[in-house]
């Protein structure tokens, strides 16, 4: 048995030298009229394959090393030795080839055929073996690290929140129900639910957020931030929409909307870097075969000052800048992707921050401004997507954020505890929201988002 080294490292020159032992999967098999054969093998680590030469001396070359194909698992031993062929750093010269797993060429899926991501999706189990699909993986992984590592050194704690809630964060009651009763029992008996003999006693449903319970915890330890699932029970059955995705959501007591909004530009600034910086193979591969100028894009992300404007600026831009938009805009509406892309696309030509929303058209826990008709909320464009980031300061005045909740037809008795954030050592605080799937989709140029999380909940599926 060898030194196990990954097949990233395989590929380093570095690691060149005697009794070698790599892992993974084949690839493809060429067999050579000089009587060996080259085997391409990926354990997932990088996005290249590593060259196997296996000569025809093996013990087990007829019988299995001419065998093997597409998808077929091996533990190789040998000398990793610098390539002369280009294109290549190194080649594995093989002492021996173990065949661990055998896959059937007539059965498995994944051949040399060029397969659609829609097709991809049919087999979620297999899709991690594809160059794409293994290269979204791992700027997904990158990007979760950046983020963890991004609020560490900022001296944010990581808190964990609720995924089973008794109260709706947004107020749209587009949420997962979590029972623990026979629903055909209550289906047939007809009659009206008596939560007392459900498990919570009171209705539950999967949480849309965890931005409130994150709250209680900025206003005892100062800054904090939540990564986790959420959920949302909307039916929208699109390539922007998901029923089950992560969010990232820090949340700062004594902050406001300016230190929010420069925490949000210092926070994709630093995880477009770290993508470019330390996912180099995977990001030239998106910028050359999923969406050409991606890396030029994120540079422009990371480079340029992020652009400020208030919603009612924007408004008037959009609404004498002679462009036809599909939807309509005026003053109290939402702005809509095409406003967006065209705000930082033609506009400012970059990033840009909206802030200063109409209050009818936003969430009751963000902070009334002096005018009473906004509130200090602010939303994070980018080229090609629009909206990437939502935050606000929050409502810290309890009067105020009584009244809204009165507006927006929210029970006090069920936010008594939020209440009681403004009743004991109130502060100002801000935070906001990321969706991890939103920000992977943008780094990579992927187009749906069922193709940027491991296993896609949306509406009539949950396989796998």
């Amino acid at each position: 048995m060898g030194k196990w080294i990954s097949v990233a490292k395989a590929r380093d020159q570095s690691a060149v030298g005697p009794d070698c032992e790599v892992r993974g999967w084949v690839r493809t098999r060429r067999d050579s009229k000089g009587g060996f054969s080259f085997l391409e093998i990926n354990d997932g680590s990088c996005f290249g394959n590593l060259q196997i030469v296996a000569p025809g001396e093996l013990s087990n070359y007829a019988d299995e090393v001419q065998k093997l194909g597409a998808g077929c698992s091996v533990v190789v031993v040998g000398e990793l030795q610098k390539s002369p062929a280009k294109g290549q750093a190194t080649e594995l010269h093989a002492s021996e080839v173990r065949v661990i797993g055998w896959a059937d060429p007539e059965t498995y899926p994944l051949q040399k055929k060029r397969h659609s991501f829609e097709k991809l999706r049919e087999w979620a189990h297999l899709r991690p073996r594809t160059n794409t699909f293994g290269a979204v993986t791992r700027v997904r992984n990158q990007i979760s690290q950046s983020i963890h590592q991004f609020f560490h050194e900022n001296g944010f704690f990581y808190t964990n929140t609720p995924i089973i809630t008794a109260s709706d964060c947004e107020g749209a009651g587009e949420m997962f129900r979590v029972t623990a009763l026979d629903l055909e029992r209550l289906a047939s008996s007809g009659g009206p639910v008596n939560y007392e003999y459900d498990f919570f006693d009171k209705p539950a449903f999967l949480t849309v957020s965890g931005q409130l319970e994150a709250e209680t915890y900025a206003t005892a330890l100062g800054r904090v931030y939540t990564f986790g699932p959420t959920f949302r029970a909307e039916n929208s059955n699109t390539s922007r929409h998901l029923a089950e995705f992560w969010m990232i959501e820090p949340e700062a007591a004594f902050f406001d909307l300016r230190d929010d909004m420069k925490l949000a530009e210092d926070f994709l600034k630093r995880i477009f870097s770290d993508c470019l910086n330390l996912c180099d193979e995977d990001m030239q591969f998106f910028d050359q075969r999923i969406e050409k100028g991606k890396i030029e894009q994120l540079q422009g992300v990371i480079e340029k000052p992020f652009a400020h404007m208030t919603y009612t600026e924007a408004v008037d831009v959009l609404t004498s800048c002679g462009e036809k938009f599909e939807y309509p805009i005026a003053w109290g509406t939402d702005l809509q992707a095409e406003h967006e892309k065209f705000l930082t696309e033609k506009h400012v030509n970059g990033p840009l921050i909206l802030t200063d929303y109409p209050s009818t058209i936003k969430p009751f826990y963000m902070r009334v401004s002096d005018d009473g008709k906004t509130v200090a909320a602010m939303d994070v464009l980018v080229p090609g997507v629009g909206e990437i980031i939502g935050g606000s300061q929050r409502e810290e005045r309890l009067d105020v954020l009584q009244a809204r909740m009165a507006e927006a037809q929210l029970d006090e008795a069920e936010y008594w505890w939020y209440l009681d954030l403004r009743r004991f050592g109130t502060v100002p605080h801000a935070g906001f929201g990321l969706g991890l799937e939103r920000v992977v989709q943008y780094a990579t140029g992927m187009t749906n988002i069922r193709d940027v999380i491991p296993f896609p909940r949306t509406p009539g599926n949950a396989e796998f």
